[in-house]
Formats: C-alpha cells, structure tokens, sequence
C-alpha cells in the first residue's frame, strides 16, 4: 500500500506498484497481481490486485460469496489452480506453507469439546509443529517464546488448564498465541469478531494494535464487518470478486458500501 492508494470505481482498482518483477522484496509483505479463481463456471475473484507492504495492518472487508474465502485459501497456498501471481514475502504460496514459520493463521472461532485434553499451554506449543516438524523436540528458545506470548496474551495463569474450560475470548487469545508461535511475520485472522459485543471487540483491537507493533507484525484481518475491523486496522480493502476500495477506513462512503453489501450500510458506519 502506498500513499498513492485512492477509491477508485467498482472493478477499476489500480495497482502504483507496476508489474510484479518490479516490486521490492524488501518491501511488499503480499503481492497479488490480476488474481482470478473460478469454481467450475462460478466466478469467485476476478483481477484482484493488491499489495500489502511489510508492517501494515490491513483489514479487507466484503459480503457473504464475495471471495474472501477464496483469497485467504490462494495466500495459505490452499488453493493452487488460480491465474495471475502471488507472492507472499517474496515466495510462491505453497512455498510458504510448507514453510510453516512465514504465516499465522487463526481461523474463524473454533469451539473445544468439553474432553479436549489439551492444556493452553499445550496447544500453543503446537504452533511450533510447522516449523520444527511433528517429531521434533523444541528447542529452549521456542519454550520460552512461547512463555512470553502466553505472558503478552495474558495467558500465564491459564497456561496449565485445559483449553476447553476457558471462556471463547481467552481461547481466541490462545489460537492467536498459537499462531504466533513460530514467529511468523504475517498473522491474518479469519472473522475474529463473529459473536464478539462491542466491548469485545474494543478488547481485541486493542490485542490486535499492541501485538502489530510489539512483534512487528504485517496484520490481515478478514471480516464482513466493517466496524470491526476499522477499529483494528489502519487500511481497509474492500473485496467482492474484485477489489474495490483500498486505502483508510474513513474514505469509505455509503454508496459504495451500499453498491457492495445491497444493504442498509450506515449500522455499520457507527
């Protein structure tokens, strides 16, 4: 993202970056360059050009079918058979995954049966699994790490009870400690907001704000909420099948918003 960034007219989004060879690795954190995915003869996305760079906190907002899915499978390298090119700090998608230590992912909230064995502890851990591999002990340095994120989330004391008997907020704080286990310098989070109040929600952004610039993270959040993530991020991208809009939350208007979600918008401009 630059400063360069303006609205622009539905499907009329331009990248100021210039062809992709020419985009700076030491820059760009996502590149995504005229990206298009079809489910048989549904079109999922179409053009969708759009670049992070390192360090942003990006949210990208969009209605229910509007690809949002789609793009998050094509940057985890869940989805290979797209046009157009992706890069994510530097490298191909499933480069990426297989990696294990460039990504963090938490998805949409996850729910633990009441047996679920495991302790917070435990399953921050497994965070790990990616970048060490299933059999591998961990090494002192990722123990310890794994100790300060428990301490940074918040986690400490609740690090030896099972996950399952926590509330959903201090699980979603596990997941997200998880994710951030093998240090990755990206961390998208998948509706991290769903069913969250708005008292919850001022919780997380301000989670979200403090873990962006203490780990020096590059943030994506994806949400259908506009609220949400405008009060955790300081750029938005509006996605339905094709970018939209990307720049700061406050240059959103009504029309546009209402063109994109074909509902009554000014609830979510509150």
């Amino acid at each position: 993202m630059t400063s360069h960034d303006h609205t622009h007219t539905p499907g009329q989004h331009v990248c100021h970056h210039g062809p992709l060879g020419e985009h700076r690795a030491s820059t760009d954190a996502i590149c995504l360059d005229t990206v298009a995915y079809r489910y048989g003869n549904v079109e999922a996305l179409r053009d969708v050009t759009l670049h992070v760079e390192r360090g942003c906190n990006l949210g990208i907002i969009g209605p229910n079918g509007g690809g949002k899915t789609t793009l998050l499978k094509i940057i985890l390298g869940l989805l290979t058979d797209f046009t157009g090119n992706v890069h994510i700090m530097g490298l191909p998608p499933r480069e990426v995954c297989r990696r294990g230590d460039i990504v963090g992912y938490v998805a949409q909230k996850a729910t633990f049966e009441p047996r679920f064995p495991f302790s917070v502890r435990q399953v921050v851990r497994m965070g790990l699994i990616g970048k060490t591999g299933l059999f591998r002990r961990y090494s002192k340095d990722d123990k310890d790490h794994v100790e300060q994120l428990l301490e940074q989330l918040d986690l400490t004391e609740l690090a030896d009870r099972p996950i399952a008997q926590l509330s959903g907020g201090q699980q979603q704080r596990a997941l997200i400690a998880r994710a951030l286990a093998p240090r990755p310098s990206i961390l998208l989070l998948d509706e991290p907001t769903v069913g969250v109040d708005v008292a919850g929600q001022r919780r997380f952004a301000e989670l979200i704000h403090k873990l962006h610039e203490s780990l020096a993270l590059t943030v994506l959040v994806v949400s259908h909420d506009l609220r949400a993530v405008a009060g955790t991020c300081g750029k938005v991208a509006v996605l339905s099948r094709t970018i939209h809009y990307h720049d700061s939350p406050d240059g959103l208007t009504s029309d546009l918003l209402q063109e994109i979600f074909q509902h009554d918008v000014m609830p979510m401009l509150g």
